[in-house]
């Protein structure tokens, strides 16, 4: 998973805070119940955070076990995107653990392909064309991070109805955002190792600049995805939610941009 669609639990009121909470040990009790404990090991706030999106708008009734339809879907939405993340991870850095891991989820997934069709081509088309844009090198930011915004613009979208476009350009910009802040953190690491990472292209084509661009690329794209969120009908849980896509979702740049900041400095 990206582990990027996070609280700024510094700003959350003691109750939210456990609400916050609450939600993910539901969300981690559900994978449990649908893929055991190799489920709950996987429990991430990304997924957290689209089952409590979901929970707002369409206010589904909680169960006698603490879980909801939203809370289902976000649970097997984990598990697909899981089981590449996996994979995605063996095939790279020949991991063991990864591999179990993913074995251990085929029967899940190939159910889950079976009830999702629509989401897990999305995430099986976002596989393969990332994979075509790193063998061919390509350059364009644009292009390339375009990718996991479809995919997760398909994966927000659970129904078709009066809220699928707008929760699908939420994920879109969110997917966007994603892969440019993964790209970002892993910069330096990938010119090391030389793996690929289309923000290398552009920081050596404008080393000045760059960390601005890079900043006002990660700005727009949460402000396009904050006009779709603010279209939805939210009332519970409004004040998480408006923390995770205001506040938390830009925590992991605020630390690389100050790690950054004070390399250059000391390099100075």
């Amino acid at each position: 998973m990206f582990g990027y669609i996070n609280a700024d639990r510094r700003q959350l009121s003691n109750e939210d805070k456990q609400l916050y909470q609450q939600f993910y040990c539901r969300l981690r009790r559900q994978l449990g119940e649908v893929s055991g404990f190799k489920g709950q090991l996987l429990t991430n706030y990304d997924s957290c955070f689209l089952a409590m999106l979901l929970q707002s708008i369409y206010e589904p009734d909680i169960n006698s076990g603490n879980s909801s339809k939203a809370i289902e879907y976000a649970a097997d939405m984990n598990i697909i995107l899981s089981y590449h993340s996996l994979m995605d991870k063996f095939l790279d850095e020949d991991s063991r653990f990864a591999k179990l891991i993913a074995r251990l989820l085929t029967k899940d997934y190939k159910r889950l392909k079976v009830k999702y069709p629509r989401q897990t081509k999305a995430v099986e088309d976002y596989i393969h064309k990332l994979s075509l844009a790193e063998f061919s090198k390509e350059q364009n930011l644009d292009i390339v991070s375009s990718y996991t915004g479809e995919m997760l613009g398909e994966l927000f979208r659970w129904k078709d109805d009066a809220w699928s476009k707008s929760l699908h350009c939420m994920g879109y910009y969110i997917g966007k955002f994603i892969y440019i802040m993964d790209a970002y953190c892993d910069l330096k690491k990938d010119k090391k190792f030389g793996n690929y990472n289309p923000l290398i292209y552009l920081e050596n084509e404008s080393p000045r600049e760059f960390e601005t661009f890079v900043r006002v690329n990660l700005t727009s794209l949460m402000s396009e995805c904050s006009r779709s969120f603010e279209r939805l009908p939210i009332s519970d849980n409004s004040a998480i939610l408006n923390n995770i896509i205001y506040s938390g979702v830009w925590q992991r740049y605020q630390c690389m941009h100050e790690k950054n900041k004070g390399q250059s400095l000391i390099l100075n």
